[in-house]
C-alpha cells in the first residue's frame, strides 16, 4: 500500500481557508480519553484496539463502515447516572439517542427506565424485555393507535404534548376501563445556548404546551378533570447538547411556579417533577461536559431550593439522558478510499460511508474528531475535510481536521462520540447500506444490528 504524501494541503498550524484557525495538535497518535470509549487504546505497534480487540481485525470480519460500541463504557456510564440520582429519583434513558434490544437489555440490568417516542422504539423496548410501567412514552403528535397500544401494554407514563392529546387520552383511557399516569410537556421560554434545531424550550417550535399564553394551565385543568387520567406531574426539556445548568436552574424555576399554582388553584401537589435531558457530551478536545455525580447535585439543589421557596414538598426527579449515555460509548470505522489535495486550501479523505451513516455535520453543522486507527505515523500533520461517497456537496463527516501526511487509501481512520443519533438517522440515501453496530464487551465482539444486505433493499421494492 502507498504511502505517498500529499503536499498541497495546508500544515501544521496554518490559517483554514474561512479565515478561522484550527488548533494545531500535538501528537496525532495520542487518543484524547474525552472523547474515546474507555477501553480504547493505541498498541505499540500503533494499532488501535478497543476492549482488547484490534480495529483492523474487527475490519476484516464485520467490514467498513461499521459502529465499534464499547459495552463496558456503556454500563459504566449508565450505572454512573442511575448512581448519582440515587433511589429518590428515576433515571429514563433517551431510547431516540440509540435503541436496539441489547441496549435495551443493558439498561434493564443497570437499573435504568426508558423513554420512547413512537410505536416502532415501544415494540424494541418490550421485544428486549423491558417492563411496561418503566417506559415513558414522548411526542408532540402521537397517533391514536400509538396511545391505544401504549394504555393497553401499561406504559408508566405517557407525556401529553396538547389539548387534544389529553382528550383523546381519556377517552381511550375510558374505553379501555384503565386509569392512565400522566405528565404534561411544559414549554418554560428557556432558549438553551445550542443549535436552533436542537433547541426545545423556546415558544417558537413544536413541542410541549406554553407556560406563557397560559396553556399549559390550561391543560392541567383539563387533565384533573379527566378521570381516566392520573396527573403525576410535569415535564419539561430545554434542548440539547447543553454544557451547564444554567438553563435547567431557570427552567426549575418556572416549572416549580406551575407547581405551586397548581395547589393553589386546585389544592393538589403534583408528586413528579421531569426536567429532561440533553446534558452534552466531548465530540472534541475542546468540549468539557459535566459528569453525572456533579448534574445531579446541582439540579437536586435547584429543585430544592425552589421548592423552598415556593412551600412545596420536594417532587421525585426525573432525568432522561440518552447521548450522554451511549454518545462516547461508540466510533464509527471508515476504510480511507479517494485523497484529493486541493492547493492552498485542504486535503479531501474521502470514505466508503458519510452522511447515510452520520447525517449531524451536514444537519447541523457538528464537530467531530478524526484519528488514523490501523497505525501510528510520524508524518507532518496535514489538514484535511473527510468526506462521503454520497452525491451531495454537503456530505461531510469531519469538517477540518488533522491526519498524518502519509495517509493512504487502504487506511483506517475512526471518528469517535458516534454512539448517538448516528445510527438512529441513519438512512439509505443513494441506496446504502446502513452499517452495523458491533459491540466489544468481556467476551469479546459481536454483532447487535447487522449490516444491511442489498436482499434487504429489495425485499421492501415490491415494483
Amino acid at each position: 500500500m502507498s504511502r505517498s504524501a500529499h503536499p498541497a494541503g495546508p500544515r501544521h498550524g496554518d490559517v483554514l481557508p474561512e479565515g478561522h484557525y484550527l488548533a494545531p495538535p500535538g501528537d496525532l497518535n495520542a487518543l484524547d480519553p474525552k472523547v474515546w470509549p474507555s477501553t480504547v487504546a493505541r498498541r505499540a505497534d500503533g494499532v488501535v484496539t478497543v476492549g482488547g480487540l484490534d480495529v483492523t481485525a474487527l475490519a476484516a470480519e464485520y467490514g467498513t463502515p461499521a459502529y465499534l460500541m464499547d459495552e463496558q463504557d456503556f454500563r459504566a456510564r449508565a450505572r454512573a447516572w442511575r448512581e448519582a440520582f440515587g433511589e429518590g429519583a428515576d433515571v429514563f434513558y433517551a431510547g431516540k439517542a440509540f435503541l436496539s434490544k441489547a441496549v435495551v437489555r443493558w439498561l434493564r440490568e443497570e437499573g435504568l427506565n426508558l423513554d420512547v417516542c413512537s410505536a416502532g422504539e415501544l415494540a424494541v423496548a418490550l421485544a428486549a424485555g423491558m417492563e411496561p410501567e418503566r417506559i415513558a412514552l414522548h411526542g408532540n403528535n402521537k397517533t391514536p393507535q400509538e396511545l391505544e397500544q401504549a394504555v393497553k401494554t401499561g406504559v408508566g407514563h405517557i407525556v401529553v404534548d396538547s389539548l387534544r392529546e389529553i382528550e383523546l387520552l381519556a377517552e381511550i383511557a375510558d374505553r379501555l376501563g384503565v386509569r392512565q399516569q400522566v405528565l404534561i410537556r411544559v414549554t418554560v421560554g428557556v432558549e438553551a445556548h445550542t443549535h436552533e434545531f436542537i433547541a426545545t424550550a423556546h415558544e417558537d417550535q413544536k413541542f410541549g404546551l406554553s407556560l406563557g399564553t397560559g396553556a399549559a394551565a390550561e391543560a392541567v385543568e383539563l387533565a384533573l378533570g379527566r378521570p381516566g387520567l392520573e396527573l403525576r406531574g410535569i415535564h419539561s426539556h430545554i434542548g440539547s447538547q447543553i454544557f451547564d445548568t444554567a438553563g435547567f436552574e431557570v427552567a426549575a424555576r418556572r416549572l416549580v411556579g406551575l407547581l405551586g399554582q397548581i395547589r393553589d388553584t386546585h389544592g393538589v401537589e403534583l408528586p413528579e417533577l421531569d426536567l429532561g435531558g440533553g446534558l452534552g457530551i466531548a465530540y472534541t478536545s475542546e468540549d468539557d461536559p459535566k459528569q453525572p455525580a456533579e448534574i445531579a447535585a446541582a439540579l437536586a439543589e435547584i429543585v430544592r431550593r425552589e421548592c423552598a421557596a415556593a412551600g412545596l414538598a420536594v417532587p421525585r426527579l426525573s432525568v432522561e439522558p440518552g447521548r450522554a449515555i451511549v454518545g462516547p460509548t461508540a466510533f464509527t470505522l471508515y476504510e480511507v478510499g479517494t485523497i484529493k489535495p486541493l492547493p492552498g486550501l485542504r486535503t479531501y479523505v474521502s470514505v466508503d460511508g458519510g452522511m447515510s451513516d452520520n447525517i449531524r455535520t451536514a444537519l447541523y453543522d457538528a464537530e467531530y474528531s478524526v484519528a488514523l486507527v490501523s497505525r501510528a505515523s510520524a508524518a507532518e500533520p496535514m489538514l484535511v475535510r473527510v468526506v462521503g461517497k454520497h452525491c451531495e456537496s454537503g456530505d461531510i463527516v469531519v469538517r477540518d481536521a488533522w491526519l498524518p501526511a502519509d495517509l493512504a487509501p487502504g487506511d483506517l481512520i475512526a471518528v469517535p462520540a458516534t454512539g448517538a443519533y448516528c445510527r438512529s438517522m441513519a438512512s439509505n440515501y443513494n441506496h446504502a447500506l446502513r452499517p452495523p453496530v458491533v459491540a466489544v464487551g468481556t467476551d469479546g465482539a459481536r454483532v447487535i444490528v447487522r449490516r444491511e444486505t442489498e436482499e434487504d433493499l429489495l425485499r421492501l421494492d415490491i415494483g
